[in-house]
């Protein structure tokens, strides 16, 4: 024969669920439910939506950026690298570095009349750096190759360039860290350059960077057959701090090498950090709502204190009231996860309509491409992130459930059956 309490805990999560969707409970409880669903809905959906474009937003970064930056660096010391083409042969006969560019970077102030613009200026060889980073391809006007027919030629980042207010065949003015001894006093040596170029990649090094060619730039900053360093290129991006430590290990002390998770690391780091802390405010709305069942959860104990008592006087132990009221409040729960979670997956796909939608009927621009280098809000939508949400959410549910069980499975059946 079975046990009537054992039976009755097999029918807790039919019971609680009967109590979730029920029509005949009171208005109030019925209201807080809704709330707490809704809130449910909103915080899930909110969740999914801005982890994604944050996922957007770094995808893009990344390609931009590293579509720039080379994937690893071998750089000697304060001296330079005199003997750079031998060392550039014993790289390039790693299996898995495919080019390999000389390069000689340093601070400047460029001018042009009044207006002044700090920058990075990279002295490279044109026909090897195509082999290591997309600036060919990131030309708006003029191209890379046009810094060999002139020693004194410049290429522009785009919005740099903007500052400036030059174009392609216009001269500026630049002012190197170097000092000119004259018998009036010490100066810093100024160039003028020619402007051949504008390169734009949609990211900030479109503010700061300029590239001279590498006998221009050894002149100029007075390298004579030295280079400051080698940009590497490897056949596989996310393996390129593997091979960079593995080059380190071959070549001779006195070369330092990092790669790009060295160089450009702390802004993606930055990035992580980010999604991180918006995903925890976020989900401070999914516990919000998580907690609100607490309250529908304490209400409906108190409505259904009779209904706990003859269930308890059939047999059913304290174990099967608590998994009705957690079977009850998971229902209401997962109801309104899962809407939430279908509603951030179509925003999540859809952001982009979205925004151009919102943008036509405004009639505003709401991402300026020349101020957010973006034209549209990117989105990535990445399914452990909608997992991590649901169980995220589904577990703060669960832990709101346990203590209005908990009271509903203390009820005494003989204290509220005595004046029934």
């Amino acid at each position: 024969m079975s046990n009537p309490g054992q039976a009755i805990a097999n029918y807790a999560p039919f019971i609680g669920l009967r109590y979730s969707f029920s029509r005949k409970r009171n208005r109030f409880t019925s209201v807080i439910a809704l709330v707490s669903m809704l809130g449910m809905v909103l915080g899930v959906a909110s969740l999914i939506t801005v982890l994604s474009v944050m996922n957007g937003f770094a995808g893009e970064l990344r390609g931009r950026i590293l579509s720039l930056v080379a994937h690893g660096y071998v750089q000697g010391d304060a001296a330079g690298i005199r003997q750079w083409r031998e060392l550039a042969q014993q790289l390039q006969a790693h299996p898995e570095v495919l080019a390999v560019s000389p390069y000689i970077s340093s601070k400047v102030i460029f001018g042009n009349g009044s207006v002044l613009r700090g920058a990075v200026l990279t002295a490279i060889d044109p026909s090897m750096e195509e082999n290591v980073s997309g600036i060919p391809q990131a030309m708006l006007s003029g191209s890379l190759d046009s810094l060999d027919a002139d020693t004194f030629s410049v290429v522009l980042g785009a919005t740099l360039a903007r500052m400036l207010g030059v174009q392609v065949g216009d001269r500026i003015e630049v002012t190197l860290p170097r000092l000119t001894v004259t018998p009036l006093g010490i100066f810093p040596r100024n160039k003028k350059l020619t402007v051949s170029g504008v390169f734009e990649i949609g990211a900030q090094q479109d503010v700061y960077q300029a590239y001279v060619s590498l006998a221009g730039g050894q002149k100029l900053l007075g390298k004579k057959d030295v280079v400051e360093g080698l940009q590497v290129r490897t056949d596989d991006l996310f393996a390129a701090p593997a091979i960079m430590s593995d080059l380190a290990r071959s070549l001779s002390a006195g070369y330092t090498v990092k790669d790009w998770s060295q160089t450009q690391g702390s802004l993606f780091a930055a990035v992580r950090l980010e999604k991180v802390m918006v995903s925890l405010l976020l989900l401070s709305v999914v516990a919000v709502a998580a907690f609100n069942i607490v309250s529908t959860l304490v209400m409906s104990v108190a409505e259904k204190r009779r209904d706990i008592a003859v269930l308890r006087t059939m047999g059913a132990r304290a174990g099967g009231v608590m998994a009705i009221f957690i079977a009850h409040g998971l229902g209401l729960a997962t109801v309104g996860i899962g809407i939430g979670c279908v509603l951030g997956v179509m925003l999540a796909t859809n952001i982009s309509g979205i925004t151009l939608f919102m943008e036509n009927l405004l009639g505003v621009k709401l991402f300026d491409p020349s101020v957010y280098f973006i034209s549209a809000l990117p989105s990535d939508l990445q399914w452990g992130d909608v997992t991590a949400v649901v169980l995220a959410s589904l577990a703060l549910s669960l832990l709101a459930t346990l203590y209005p069980a908990w009271r509903a499975a203390s009820i005494a059946p003989a204290e509220v059956l005595r004046y029934e």
